[in-house]
């Protein structure tokens, strides 16, 4: 069925059909540019959500170590790509709908715009034609009436017997005028009929007919376009769809990944100390000054004395000078010895496969420069071989240096290990204990093993055997001021073996090699009361110090 035939008289209503079509694809055009906007605006969202909820890249400690947080890292990695997908959707539609709709768009403008122009023209022509026909028509009609007029004016003067014969011949002279007249109109108004109803019947036969089948391919093909870019819409998303799958499954393979066991786990491993739990408080007799008698003068009764005077001072004094009680905020030590054993241990072995790595980079770059360096030496003219030798030197230099701190942490790590295994394997040859100072029985609590408050000293200390250690679980009750009316007179003298930083109130800070006034033994907790020369008092752990009891010692 073709409008040509069945639509011959609805020219109008046929630029009013193509114009709502044009109309309509325009609306579909805009509707994809909106769904085009809403997939990139949807994916520029989800890689923002991304990338904010995503692993920080500022510090490796903050890399996630639990089950769960893998999982879900992974999921936001999933999360990623189906935003990337989501782009490549964009894209399509982009691509092969909106812009082959924008285009279509103008074509089809201007194609309607040029039948409709050769349809007007064509109706143009034709009213054209009609004209000329209807003005000879009524030509023909009125030289027709003036002929009979002409003529019924000589029958008139013909029948009439007064009439003059001059008026009678003139009369007949305009008969034949008008006669005349009246043929040759008659013979145009029948030529411009013919004419018009030739023009006519090509117009609506031929011409009109071809023009409305241009408009109605013209329109099909718009309604083909329209159900292609349908079906381009529809294929764009179902190209993604099995990508897509496999990020929705990846999401559900990291759900599945998570291991409470395992978190359980890592948990234990990061914050264990590799201490024992604490034992029993001994018990202290504070009722033996009860049944003292007044003639035990000795020393050590007044020491004694004196020992019971300061605890029961302790609960008036405001503030104990306790080197326990609060610990220094230092600074992270390269021997990570402000860590509890385990997880100095762990960080230790962390940072010597770190060097490792490192010291086999500079190892690499130095066997390549040295093959370089063969290859200049035997070809000049590829490059000067001198050239490398301050490379190869730094080179040698960095492997050097490393070298020497995989030592040093490597003889860190070995000398926690053996801290942290049960005492009776710490042997060395000889059956020497190797301990360092201030080592910490393990049934101590965590944050009591040294005065600094910190897990471990200086690596490089050994003690002797027959040092002490201080106690945690009997840590001294320190008075809050040492500024006596009198001072106390010494007992002995001692020797600083190792340096002490007395960082914490109470404690006193020493050299190697320092010598200090002994004024109150060990109690038993580990800690000996000494004054330096210039009067400075303080507790030091008795096993840093060498000390040697004077029965006649004075005070400074």
């Amino acid at each position: 069925m073709h409008w040509g035939t069945e639509l011959w008289d609805q020219f109008d209503n046929i630029e009013k059909h193509t114009q709502w079509g044009i109309d309509f694809l325009e609306r579909y055009t805009k509707f994809v540019k909106e769904r085009l906007d809403i997939e990139q605006s949807y994916a520029k969202q989800l890689r923002n959500l991304v990338k904010k909820y995503g692993p920080k890249r500022s510090s490796k400690d903050e890399e996630p170590r639990f089950t769960y947080c893998q999982s879900f890292f992974q999921v936001l990695n999933e999360l990623n790509d189906y935003a990337g997908q989501r782009e490549v959707v964009a894209e399509e539609i982009g691509h092969r709908v909106y812009g082959e709709l924008m285009r279509y768009s103008h074509e089809l403008k201007m194609e309607r715009k040029a039948h409709l122009q050769e349809g007007r023209k064509a109706q143009q022509y034709l009213d054209t034609c009609w004209k000329q026909m209807d003005n000879s028509k009524k030509k023909f009609e009125r030289e027709c009436k003036e002929t009979e007029k002409a003529q019924l004016c000589y029958e008139r003067l013909d029948s009439d017997h007064n009439a003059t014969k001059a008026d009678v011949e003139k009369a007949k002279q305009q008969l034949n005028l008008r006669t005349h007249m009246a043929d040759e109109c008659k013979n145009e108004y029948a030529a411009q009929l013919q004419n018009f109803n030739s023009e006519q019947q090509k117009h609506f036969q031929f011409i009109m007919p071809q023009i409305f089948k241009n408009l109605q391919d013209m329109d099909e093909r718009r309604i083909v376009k329209l159900s292609e870019c349908y079906r381009g819409f529809a294929e764009a998303e179902r190209r993604v769809v099995p990508i897509i799958n496999k990020c929705l499954e990846g999401m559900i393979s990291a759900a599945k990944s998570v291991d409470d066991r395992k978190d359980s786990l890592i948990v234990v491993e990061s914050f264990k100390s590799g201490f024992e739990p604490p034992g029993d408080f001994p018990f202290e007799d504070f009722s033996q000054n009860i049944y003292r008698t007044v003639s035990d003068g000795s020393l050590s009764a007044q020491r004694q004395e004196m020992r019971g005077d300061q605890k029961y001072t302790i609960g008036k004094s405001k503030g104990k000078l306790w080197p326990f009680g609060k610990k220094s905020k230092g600074t992270v030590s390269e021997d990570f010895s402000h860590l509890p054993p385990e997880q100095r241990r762990k960080k230790l072995q962390q940072r010597i496969d770190e060097l490792n790595k490192e010291l086999q980079k500079e190892m690499d770059q130095r066997d390549a420069l040295n093959k370089m360096k063969d290859v200049y030496e035997r070809n000049p003219q590829m490059g000067d071989s001198g050239s490398l030798n301050p490379k190869i030197s730094e080179t040698m230099c960095n492997i050097d240096k490393l070298r020497h701190e995989i030592q040093k942490h490597e003889m860190w790590l070995f000398e926690v290990e053996n801290r942290t295994c049960p005492r009776g394997d710490r042997r060395l040859s000889g059956g020497t204990a190797f301990e360092r100072p201030a080592e910490i029985n393990h049934h101590g609590t965590p944050g009591r093993e040294s005065p600094e408050g910190s897990y471990t000293d200086d690596p490089n200390q050994e003690l002797r055997g027959n040092q002490r250690y201080p106690d945690p679980q009997r840590a001294p009750e320190f008075d809050d001021e040492f500024e006596d009316d009198e001072p106390l007179p010494a007992v002995g003298h001692c020797k600083a073996l190792y340096p002490f930083d007395g960082q914490n109130e109470g404690t006193l800070a020493m050299r190697e090699g320092e010598v200090l006034y002994v004024i109150e033994e060990d109690k038993g907790d580990g800690w000996t009361r000494t004054r330096k020369q210039n009067g400075q008092e303080g507790y030091v752990p008795t096993s840093y110090v060498d000390i040697t009891l004077e029965k006649n010692s004075k005070g400074s």
